[in-house]
């Protein structure tokens, strides 16, 4: 890490009592997060891309995109105990109400469908042109997938069969369901917009612009709170959405190209994630965010999961300390 970095970083951890600020500027890092343990992964130094958690069988499945495989990795005994076969994998999905996964194997332009017990893939389903982020809507049992450079959403049902697609105008960015208004919202990042879908009819009903946004790419709803999370990949920037007003009503400041947004429900935190390898922490307050810190962690330190049990956060990069794939593992501060 560059020295410079981490002088602005640790003077940017605000919100903390004073041990929890001597415990972050004693790390190095200037995040409110130190270090548990690094564990070696599978595979080449190759890129990741998106993980999915499932707090009940205690496993984290880790995109490991460039070496075509979706890791499946134990929280408990700490190790890959499962590598499955996906073409190009990005985004992935757990859906513990059906017992399955789903995934998206790029290459193959497909989103498979996987057997949360056995690891099978039971389904494979086309997707379009590039499948990437996936969401799923609880209510209607449906998953969506967005297809990148295809500019739709493709709509599969829980069997893994593709039933629908939806038009969007544009570039499709991260998807998520949001479970206050029972709508799916996916960011359109070459109109900097968010689209609103009504999945009982599989069609766009609204837009919202992304004011002070360029190209609009992660996105994370907090239902609970009616806020979501836009990051702008193309100038740095943190967007929050009001979902009630269906205005935006806060610009933050993150790292380059952010990628992929974890959110901790319980503690009300909010990781930003970047392909600089910068990493931002935020703490949710009633209508916004606060900004606990923000530093360079680790080259490609672009996707990040979190336990909201043991509010563990994991951070797959792609060569760690030593050399090699690992899964560094940190707790908050």
């Amino acid at each position: 890490m560059r020295a410079a970095v981490a002088v602005a970083a640790a003077a940017a951890v605000v919100g903390l009592t004073a041990g929890a600020q001597a415990r972050a500027a004693a790390t190095g890092s200037g995040l409110p997060l130190t270090a548990v343990a690094r564990v070696p992964l599978s595979g080449g130094d190759v890129r990741f891309d998106y993980t999915a958690l499932d707090p009940g069988s205690n496993r984290l499945y880790i995109a490991h995109m460039d070496a075509s495989e979706l890791l499946v990795f134990d929280l408990r005994r700490r190790r890959v105990v499962k590598t499955i076969p996906a073409p190009g994998v990005h985004g992935v999905i757990a859906v513990p109400q059906l017992g399955r996964v789903f995934a998206s194997a790029t290459n193959a332009r497909q989103v498979l469908t996987i057997d949360a017990k056995t690891d099978a893939v039971v389904a494979r389903a086309p997707a379009g042109l590039y499948p990437d982020g996936l969401a799923y809507d609880s209510l209607v049992r449906h998953v969506f997938v967005s297809d990148e450079s295809g500019g739709v959403e493709t709509v599969l049902d829980a069997h893994g069969r593709r039933i629908a697609t939806i038009p969007l105008g544009g570039e499709a960015g991260n998807v998520q369901y949001d479970a206050g208004s029972g709508r799916v919202l996916v960011d359109v990042q070459t109109r900097d917009d968010v689209a609103v879908i009504d999945p009982k009819t599989n069609r766009v009903i609204r837009r919202i612009p992304m004011p002070g946004c360029s190209n609009d790419h992660g996105l994370y709803v907090d239902a609970a709170r009616r806020l979501a999370f836009v990051a702008c990949d193309q100038n740095a920037t943190l967007l929050t959405l009001d979902l009630r007003t269906m205005t935006v009503t806060g610009h933050a400041t993150v790292g380059d190209s952010p990628d992929v947004l974890a959110f901790d429900p319980s503690l009300h935190r909010l990781y930003v994630s970047a392909e600089s390898g910068v990493v931002a922490v935020f703490a949710e307050t009633a209508d916004g965010l606060r900004k606990l810190g923000q530093a360079f962690l680790a080259t490609e330190a672009h996707t990040v999961a979190v336990d909201p049990r043991t509010h563990l956060v994991y951070f797959p990069l792609q060569s760690g300390s030593g050399g090699g794939p690992q899964l560094l593992i940190m707790r908050p501060l």
